[in-house]
């Protein structure tokens, strides 16, 4: 039997990923704080929409972790949330980002 917490996670992640989406390989970052000292890890997108990602990253953050995303074709960063976390791979953890009012250009593009 599933905890509560997996089911709404489910939840919040069909509805996120209910929105447009587009197989979309960007090169990005993603930075946040844990015991006081600034993480950083590098990867890549599966996929992005207007308000979010899924991406590899080699390395797993928690359900809920603030963070900082950053395209590095343009260097644009956004404030976002992990909204969910997959399965960790050869290549790194699958993870489902919700940016924080992302700017319009943020992916380079038009949706």
């Amino acid at each position: 039997m599933p905890f509560a917490s997996d089911v709404t996670n489910e939840i919040v992640w069909t509805h996120s990923r209910s929105m447009m989406r587009l197989n979309s390989r960007v090169p990005v970052a993603i930075e946040w704080t844990q015991a006081g000292e600034q993480q950083r890890a590098q990867g890549y997108t599966l996929d992005v929409s207007p308000k979010g990602c899924l991406a590899i990253v080699p390395k797993g953050v928690d359900v809920g972790q603030d963070l900082q995303v950053i395209n590095l074709i343009n260097n644009q960063a956004c404030k976002a949330v992990l909204i969910w976390r997959g399965h960790e791979s050869r290549t790194g953890w699958e993870l489902g980002l919700e940016l924080q009012d992302p700017p319009a250009d943020f992916w380079n593009i038009e949706f």
